[in-house]
């Protein structure tokens, strides 16, 4: 690893100086200011503030890192955040977070977190998504949570999705419907392979046909949400549905299910039943009647990211996490 020491060399200065460059640039001159941040830059040195940290404190503190990939910034998954900070806190840990604000910004935002020099890191992102690791964390004790990476060895928290659905659909299947209509995720994302093949599986082995089943796949991109009022509306003969449940990839799709299926009329689930994915927080409770859903577990996935760094564990690859189904009333 580089040290201050290099960066002096490189740059013929003094320790003393390499330091002021970087705790009070404004000290320098600019010149040698210039001078020792093109060896920090060359060097690709990151400054150990946790050192300091520990002269001016005398102890040692475990921390875990959390990189932050669009998880901060939505309302749907900032549980898993919470749920890493209070595991972390109950065991004496500290935590800290840094969040990646563009697909640009990854450097930064990684430097910026190995500073810190933390005993574990844990990545997340919102959504289940497929993540390239930064190459200056590949050596580093690193731990996904709800994504997933090529980086082999890797250990990773995720949403167990197929079998969410899987147990979703059985549920669904005891309480005599028949007929549905499947408004799944685009197929680019990594969870609508999975509920989609959850489906299919407790639909073939209950011995019904996959010929009865309306299945659709929504375009990615935010603004196709309301596409499915015009896949509903061809649904429709003589003012009456050709489906009796409406599988939605999340709820956002099930949102828009509901305005459609109320403003025809249609009574849920009297007539149509509505099955959701996500449980989106503060959400599910709104829809009138409220929303049949399936719980991401958010919560469980920061928790165990966390216990793994904590514990120290070994276990390596993919572990899943169960996501419940919650009954209320659309279906």
């Amino acid at each position: 690893m580089v040290s201050l020491k290099d960066v002096a060399t490189m740059a013929g200065v003094s320790l003393m100086t390499v330091s002021r460059v970087i705790n009070h640039p404004q000290n320098v001159k600019p010149a040698t200011r210039e001078r020792v941040q093109q060896a920090i830059d060359t060097l690709n040195y990151v400054p150990d503030y946790s050192a300091r940290k520990i002269r001016n404190q005398g102890v040692t503190a475990s921390t875990i890192a959390i990189l932050a990939l669009d998880t901060a910034t939505t309302p749907y998954s900032v549980e898993m955040l919470l749920a890493i900070e209070q595991t972390a806190r109950e065991s004496g840990w500290n935590s800290f977070l840094i969040n990646i604000l563009s697909v640009d910004d990854s450097e930064r935002a990684v430097k910026q977190l190995l500073s810190q020099r933390p005993d574990g890191i844990i990545f997340t992102t919102m959504g289940l998504r497929h993540v390239t690791l930064p190459q200056a964390l590949e050596d580093k004790p690193v731990v996904l949570a709800n994504c997933v990476s090529d980086t082999p060895g890797l250990p990773c928290y995720i949403p167990d999705d197929f079998d969410g659905q899987y147990q979703a659909t059985r549920y669904l299947i005891a309480q005599g419907y028949r007929r549905p209509l499947c408004f799944w995720l685009p197929v680019e994302m990594l969870a609508s392979k999975a509920r989609r093949d959850g489906f299919e599986k407790a639909w073939l082995e209950a011995g019904l046909s996959l010929d009865d089943v309306q299945q659709y796949h929504m375009t990615i991109g935010d603004a196709h949400y309301t596409d499915l009022a015009a896949l509903l509306e061809a649904h429709y003969h003589q003012e009456q549905p050709d489906f009796d449940v409406l599988v939605c990839g999340n709820d956002r799709i099930a949102f828009v299910g509901y305005q459609q299926l109320l403003a025809k009329g249609m009574k849920i689930p009297q007539q149509v039943a509505v099955l959701g994915y996500d449980n989106l927080i503060g959400v599910g409770e709104l829809f009138l009647p409220p929303l049949s859903t399936v719980q991401l577990p958010h919560h469980e996935l920061g928790r165990q990211a966390a216990l793994h760094v904590i514990e120290g564990r070994q276990s390596r690859g993919i572990s899943r996490i169960p996501c419940p189904l919650l009954k209320r009333i659309s279906l």
